[in-house]
């Protein structure tokens, strides 16, 4: 089984104090090289540290030989960690991108009534279209890859195209079901990079994790699968999307009792979205006490002694709070691009800014970039999921995301909130202070 070690209390703190120390003098080598002015150095000290700040309440891993501070920030102290800090050496032009989730393809044996890509039919696109994306991405900061399918091992060339594109400047994580892996694929993959496996755990209960798939071999395959990686010494993490009752009828501490029975190093929260399959429907409205009853939640087995055994979780509703990040889509922080081509401000936003078998790449990047210009507080995928919805009724669609055309009638006139704090701070002058 992977060695899985949480930092916590006085280790915690020695161990900020030891990051702040390396990251000074990872980067002051560049004000030698006149590679950055003492000025900007000083600034990006000071974004780093504010960035830094809003992570403090993370429970810290230490999976293998790296430490991890949040789940889509690279372990430290690897090249593809410093790589994600460079983000805040952008002075003259928009922060850059960091994160990008890529399916590779759609197939998948299995059929969640929910799946946000259920309507997503296509062709899967030109693998050497997403391999050049992939390049353009990491050469132009990207330093952590989410790679998912359908289920990406069934399509396993594709797969292995797309991790022997990214080189060490980046982390690159899979999404599975299991289903198609082996050992011999996740140690090809570990030696072209992979960093860890996640798999989806919304019901500790066999059967109804087998209904919820629509197939009476899922729970065994997901078994097989996290026993897989822990003979190949392979990390694994659980996404965990729950309604609003599972945080009032214990089933959310039943799933944190076994991802730790699982041995997973990390657990995703993610709170149910109006996109795909449940764009008509579905999912739960989550109240101000509902959400603060999450945070709380989440908090305390991310901090209190008596769970500092349990993986440590990231759960949206906290990641994307105002006070935190806030929505990060559309390349803010990570963005998405579909398995049949389609660049998405993110996978629960069900429009498109352009398709890679159609447009060259970087332009739609761009086209979305500029829309995305500066970082809102508004979770667009919720607000704006009946508009989707009545646009596709309107336009008799059988298919999503939202051709370009028409997903420009969602983001016209829209209204994304006030500039989320932390990159109102980050992107100003904070030595004007």
């Amino acid at each position: 089984m992977t060695k899985v070690e949480n930092i916590a209390g006085i280790r915690k703190r020695i161990f900020t104090i030891r990051l702040r120390i390396a990251i000074v003098f990872h980067f002051l080598p560049r004000v030698f090289r006149n590679e950055i002015s003492l000025r900007q150095y000083v600034m990006f000290l000071r974004r780093l540290e504010f960035f830094l700040s809003k992570l403090q309440h993370n429970k810290f891993a230490r999976v293998g030989r790296h430490t991890k501070i949040g789940l889509y920030i690279p372990g430290a102290f690897s090249r593809a960690f410093y790589t994600a800090c460079e983000k805040f050496l952008a002075f003259n032009s928009k922060l850059p991108n960091t994160t990008v989730l890529i399916s590779v393809t759609s197939a998948c044996r299995y059929r969640c009534a929910h799946c946000y890509q259920k309507l997503d039919r296509g062709k899967d696109v030109d693998i050497h279209k997403l391999v050049a994306a992939a390049r353009s991405l990491q050469d132009h900061g990207t330093a952590f890859f989410n790679i998912e399918g359908g289920e990406p091992f069934l399509r396993y060339d594709r797969l292995k195209a797309i991790c022997e594109a990214i080189d060490d400047r980046s982390d690159i994580w899979v999404n599975s079901t299991g289903d198609g892996m082996t050992v011999e694929r996740l140690r090809e993959l570990k030696d072209l990079g992979l960093t860890a496996v996640m798999f989806s755990l919304h019901t500790p209960d066999p059967e109804q994790f087998d209904a919820f798939f629509g197939s009476e071999l899922a729970w065994r395959i997901m078994q097989d699968g996290v026993a897989t990686c822990h003979k190949t010494h392979t990390p694994v993490a659980f996404n965990i999307c729950l309604q609003k009752e599972a945080f009032q009828n214990g089933l959310f501490e039943q799933l944190m009792d076994k991802s730790r029975e699982f041995g997973a190093a990390f657990v995703q929260l993610i709170k149910p979205k109006s996109a795909g399959g449940w764009l008509d429907g579905g999912a739960d409205e989550f109240a101000e006490t509902d959400l603060q009853r999450v945070k709380d939640m989440v908090n305390m087995y991310n901090s209190e002694r008596k769970y500092e055994k349990y993986p440590s979780i990231s759960a949206q509703i906290i990641e994307e709070d105002k006070r935190m990040f806030g929505c990060t889509a559309g390349g803010t922080d990570r963005f998405y691009i579909n398995a049949k081509g389609d660049v998405q401000p993110c996978e629960f936003l069900n429009i498109s800014f352009g398709n890679i078998a159609q447009e060259d790449f970087h332009s739609i990047y761009l086209r979305m970039r500029n829309l995305f210009e500066k970082p809102g507080e508004c979770w667009l995928c919720e607000k704006y999921s009946n508009t989707i919805r009545d646009i596709a009724r309107d336009n008799d669609l059988s298919t999503l995301p939202l051709s370009k055309e028409l997903s420009a009638q969602v983001y016209e006139d829209w209204n994304r909130g006030n500039k989320t704090e932390l990159y109102d701070v980050i992107e100003n002058d904070l030595t004007a202070n």
